[in-house]
């Protein structure tokens, strides 16, 4: 028996067992057999990809000193509003998993490969969680700030052997009748850029779908009535810190706390319930760039997304909320510096990615030193910008390999500012936060594999039958 098989065996006769009887979930028949009441008619889970454990901290401690009151997440942790647990992430085949793997294991239950959604190591396709709450009766919705293809909100609703294979998800998406889908990806959708040329607009809209291709589109057409689909970017969305400093971007893309929004009102209107995903993606992606600008703000947004749904749930007794990561990326900490330092954060008006947009290697030190100072008020020691001049032309080399790139390099420069610097760029091994709230949350309070989510979640609801 695997380790897998072995973990999921004691959760589900050991420790649960307790603590799903206080949530109505019965245990009866001996260890093979779960029993539950179906208590749950709502689910949310909300998921901020890479979001390592100072990804947290650093916006909850920018948060009291900016605006004098901590965010969302920790408030419920100071609370008692929430339970809180630690989960194990890895996938099938490595330690640090990625983010369809992750995704997968909460999608269907299953540990997979990295890079496969809801197909195991052995080419079983396992059902997502998804289309399971739509046999069951009730709504469905993925939102997310990346790609709506991408590969977390694809691991709750389709089965792909890579998560590269975006316009393969789109038409799983069309075909299984998602309800609501809100987020990127027109690329995926559009007749025009697709390789076979297949117009799934039309075919969503031809299914009843009301399509939404701007904020406005979005908050003030029919989008609380009926199946809906908001594509608001060609690929991902922009980062909330460029967004809400270009007037253009406020008027045309949503936040992902209006979209959760939009998306509850919708989906509420199912009188069996519903699940909803909820993802700031971004903040992965800016981790993997070692962009402090880009990822704290959209961890700011992605917990303005947790207040949205907490209103929602709190007023109820029927809805339970998972708030978690599916990995670190990074791991970005604001180390022992004069507070100052970390408050250069508020002065800041554009990402990493913004500051990289316009320059190359035959830009001179003089335009990087003054795109630097516009986009975060760092005015660069001249030395500092030469060194990411010489990683755009591919001449820098640090110690650690990993570091000698043009991002690496840009944010170490952008660390003398603000003392928040990386041990790398890509997604690590920590075992992430996760909180929880609601009928079954009992069950995930401590130390949880990733897989145990589909079975609570899914038992909880009462939409599936224990094997």
């Amino acid at each position: 028996m695997s380790n897998k098989q072995t973990r999921r065996e004691f959760f589900k006769v050991g420790a649960l067992s307790t603590l799903l009887v206080g949530s109505g979930i019965a245990f009866a028949g001996g260890c093979d057999v779960i029993r539950q009441r179906g208590k749950t008619k709502n689910v949310i889970f909300l998921v901020s990809d890479g979001m390592s454990a100072g990804t947290l901290q650093m916006a909850d401690t920018y948060l009291r000193r900016a605006e004098g009151r901590p965010s969302a997440w920790i408030r419920l942790l100071e609370e008692n509003v929430v339970k809180r647990g630690l989960m194990d992430m890895a996938s099938a085949d490595r330690i640090v998993t990625d983010s369809a793997a992750a995704a997968a294991s909460w999608g269907c239950g299953h540990r997979v490969n990295n890079g496969a959604l809801n197909i195991g190591p052995d080419g079983t396709h396992h059902d997502p969680i998804l289309p399971i709450f739509r046999d069951a009766g009730k709504a469905t919705g993925l939102v997310t700030t990346t790609e709506i293809t991408h590969a977390t909100p694809a691991g709750f609703a389709a089965n792909v052997e890579h998560r590269s294979q975006g316009e393969d998800i789109a038409v799983q998406y069309y075909e299984r009748g998602i309800d609501l889908l809100l987020g990127g990806a027109h690329n995926h959708l559009s007749g025009e850029t697709r390789d076979d040329g297949r117009d799934l607009y039309t075919e969503f809209e031809n299914a009843g779908y009301n399509i939404s291709r701007n904020k406005s589109e979005l908050m003030n057409g029919n989008s609380t009535e009926g199946k809906q689909l908001g594509i608001f970017a060609n690929g991902h969305l922009p980062y909330t810190l460029d967004q809400v400093n270009t007037p253009d971007l406020i008027e045309s893309v949503p936040t992902l706390a209006e979209m959760t929004d939009v998306a509850i009102q919708n989906l509420s209107g199912n009188s069996n319930g519903f699940i909803l995903q909820v993802e700031g993606g971004r903040v992965d992606h800016a981790a993997h760039g070692n962009d402090v600008g880009g990822m704290l703000f959209d961890q700011i947004a992605f917990d303005d997304a947790i207040e949205v749904a907490m209103n929602f749930a709190q007023e109820r007794d029927d809805t339970m909320v998972i708030i978690t990561t599916d990995h670190g990326n990074a791991n970005p900490g604001f180390s022992s510096a004069p507070d100052s330092q970390f408050d250069n954060l508020q002065k800041f008006r554009h990402s990493n990615s913004w500051i990289g947009r316009e320059l190359n290697e035959n830009s001179t030190v003089s335009e990087i030193r003054e795109r630097i100072e516009y986009a975060t008020g760092y005015e660069a020691p001249r030395e500092v910008a030469e060194d990411f001049l010489a990683s755009m032309k591919g001449e820098f080399r640090a110690t650690y390999g990993r570091m000698s790139g043009q991002s690496a390099v840009l944010g170490q420069v952008i660390a003398n500012y603000t003392d928040v610097n990386w041990v790398g760029g890509s997604h690590t091994a920590d075992y992430v936060e996760l909180a929880s709230f609601g009928p079954g949350s009992e069950a995930l309070n401590g130390f949880v594999i990733n897989t145990q989510l589909f079975d609570v979640i899914t038992q909880a609801a009462g939409v599936l039958e224990p094997a």
